[in-house]
């Protein structure tokens, strides 16, 4: 039979395309939005899926056949595909780019038959099965549940470290599901090393219907549990931000754990929001009952504004579970201290004391390795990178020099390069010299039961080993590790029962940031890491030690360590909100970059200053300020150089009417002689950082 039907399908396409919309395919009858086929493109045969509408095709003779329709799998609901589509439109991508990206990478690769045999080995959908019977509720957890299920809005539960918002979270799924035995939900955490404790958790409550959605899955589990979601198998999704784009046909509840994390935000494609684009699916589905929940002891100050104008609606857990007090601040003053102090005596005495009676400590250090350059004292010379503006970190273990930047990895030179100097030192510290210095300090110190004291370190460089990080947060669960070294991975989410006190060893360089965000997160690190200690109230009490948080300063009297001291975020938000409006930045303006990539920085500024220029005459321009192009802050990575150009408004209709005209300039800009050599550019809306 002669195909006769004109079918609307979107093809995967690169970044910034100039390709927006579906391309025009034929098919013997029509085929319903969403359903996934495989179509000719060019000279290979690719994924594409079914959209809502056939643009007209004037030449119908010259339009290619479909080649397999997979009509054994459902096709996307029109809420996934909403959610794709706004999300190209207010992200400034293709669609194809967007979509299709969305779906397991294993996916793209299979065939009708192969994804035949996928479908024959997935169950069929069965309901949670209780397992771990649920603890009774407090009040403020049984009114924080009651408000959850009368929603209207997206609500932000704002619950102090340790009030048991995770059990909110199961209680709220709980209910969900026993409401509609189809019903499924999605719970997002902003890394995976969160994952494995808040999956056991999810899984212990409702058994083998729970499904995990991120990039530390190989490429045949990521599938295996998309299929299960979109399927109905799985009732429970959670994951990382990835997992915004499950299909989930009957989503009812999405929970958006440490709402505030920066993790939530994508730095490559099409520079997606997870949270905000919860946000966004819950309000399509919001006809179906679906609502969204936005938990944070310290939330984006984004998010606590939209609470105070009432567009989300707040909800309090202002006390910890159990009676567990707050950790008390104790500031030591490096000003104070021997120069180069790495541990100050009172911490040191401190730390000494909780371990002698058997307690355990966290030490925070936000930088990994054992110190961020090495340098000769003679003539200057330091560790840089050679295809980078950045330093060439020390790891000793390894005695290498590592950028965390480009991965560039050669060894610790033997002698300067320049001057020829043996004597080469490093200057900072990591987590790595941290490590080694506790080790040494609590040598001659001994636990309760007699044995040394076991130090344990936790970041990237040590996490990078399949099962490592599961192994040492299990080391710590079970009284393995008295010390625990780490960056902010630590800080976040975990409930350690014995840890009673954590130090911050030198957070100061926040507070001398160019970013503004960056006494917010500061803020916000420092409270999630003093909520790691004295969960365990008849822990800490039959210790009879008051949970400490310590922080090695050299600005003691800075406001922001005054408001941690009363752990009183909302002054500190209330105070941070003021100087924005002031400065007129977030959340009182919307911004947005355009940044260039070229192997001269001259070349991507003066391709910036073009695209500038094309702007002046496009809708929404006089109600957006574009300013003039800079070089990024880390201007060199890997060989390329980057420039950005950062635009801003008090109207959002405005910068996104100016951004959608400035698309189609933008593209033709980069094939006159002016984008000769700019290797790439991207539109990065809502940026997190310049």
């Amino acid at each position: 039979m002669r195909p006769s039907a004109q079918v609307a399908v979107v093809v995967p396409t690169p970044a910034h395309s100039e390709l927006h919309g579906p391309l025009t395919y034929t098919h013997d009858a029509p085929l319903p939005p969403g359903t996934l086929v495989r179509v000719p493109l060019g000279r290979r045969t690719v994924l594409g899926i079914v959209w809502d509408h056939a643009p007209a095709a004037p030449g119908a003779a010259t339009l290619r056949a479909i080649d397999e329709v997979w009509s054994p799998l459902p096709p996307l609901d029109a809420a996934w595909r909403a959610l794709v589509a706004f999300a190209a439109r207010y992200y400034q991508r293709s669609l194809g780019e967007v979509a299709l990206a969305a779906l397991p990478p294993a996916l793209r690769t299979l065939d009708a038959e192969a994804l035949a045999r996928r479908l024959a080995r997935t169950p069929s959908p069965s309901g949670p099965t209780a397992h771990e019977a649920p603890p009774a509720l407090t009040a403020d957890q049984t009114q924080a549940l009651q408000a959850i299920e009368s929603a209207t809005r997206p609500v932000l539960l704002f619950g102090a470290t340790g009030s048991g918002k995770t059990e909110v979270y199961l209680q709220a799924a709980a209910r969900t599901l026993a409401r509609d035995p189809l019903a499924q939900v999605l719970v997002l955490v902003p890394e995976i090393n969160l994952t494995p404790q808040l999956l056991a958790r999810f899984q212990a409550r409702f058994g083998a219907s729970v499904v995990a959605l991120h990039s530390g899955l190989t490429p045949a589990q990521r599938l295996r549990h998309w299929l299960a979601a979109h399927m109905g198998q799985a009732r429970i999704v959670l994951g990382t931000r990835t997992a915004v784009w499950a299909s989930l046909p009957r989503l009812r509840l999405i929970v958006v754990d440490e709402e505030h994390d920066p993790s939530y935000k994508s730095q490559e494609g099409a520079r997606y929001s997870a949270r905000d684009l919860a946000v966004v699916r819950a309000h399509h589905l919001a006809a179906a009952g679906c609502r969204v929940v936005l938990g944070s002891a310290t939330p984006a100050l984004e998010t606590w504004h939209a609470a105070e104008q009432g567009r989300y609606q707040r909800i309090e857990l202002p006390v910890r579970m159990g009676g567990a007090h707050w950790p008390a601040l104790r500031l030591v003053d490096l000003r104070q201290q021997p120069r180069d102090t790495l541990l100050a005596p009172p911490l040191r005495a401190a730390l000494q004391a909780r371990l002698a009676r058997g307690e355990q400590a966290l030490l925070l250090l936000n930088r990994r390795g054992y110190a961020p350059v090495i340098a000769c004292g003679d003539c200057g010379w330091k560790s840089g990178c050679p295809h980078c503006s950045a330093y060439l970190v020390y790891h000793k273990r390894e005695r290498a020099l590592r950028c965390h930047h480009c991965g560039h990895a050669q060894p610790v030179p033997r002698a300067c390069p320049t001057c020829g100097n043996v004597d080469l030192a490093p200057l900072g510290r990591g987590t790595e010299q941290l490590e080694e210095h506790v080790v040494q300090a609590l040598a001659e110190l001994r636990r309760p039961d007699g044995g040394p004291v076991r130090v344990g370190r936790l970041d990237a460089d040590t996490a990078r080993g399949v099962g490592a990080l599961e192994q040492t947060l299990a080391a710590v669960h079970r009284g393995e590790l008295d010390v625990l070294v780490g960056t902010q991975m630590v800080a976040k989410g975990h409930d350690f029962r014995r840890i009673t006190l954590v130090a911050a060893i030198n957070p100061d360089g926040a507070l001398y940031a160019s970013d503004w965000r960056a006494p917010e997160r500061l803020f916000a690190l420092l409270l999630q890491a003093a909520g790691r200690a004295g969960r365990d109230a008849a822990f800490t009490a039959a210790q009879g030690a008051q949970p400490e948080l310590w922080v090695q300063t050299s600005q003691p009297d800075h406001p922001l360590f005054a408001a941690l001291a009363r752990h009183d975020y909302p002054g500190f938000a209330a105070q941070q909100l003021q100087e924005r409006r002031a400065a007129g930045m977030p959340p009182f303006a919307h911004q947005a970059l355009l940044r260039a990539e070229a192997r001269q920085l001259e070349v991507a500024l003066a391709w910036l200053q073009h695209a500038a220029a094309c702007a002046d005459d496009l809708p929404g321009r006089p109600q957006v300020t574009l300013y003039a192009p800079v070089p990024m802050t880390l201007t060199r990575v890997a060989g390329v150089e980057r420039a950005q150009l950062l635009l801003e408004s008090g109207s959002r209709a405005a910068l996104q009417a100016l951004l959608a005209a400035w698309l189609p300039h933008l593209h033709a800009l980069r094939r006159t002689p002016a984008g000769r050599g700019v290797l790439r550019w991207a539109i990065d809306v809502d940026p997190l950082g310049y």
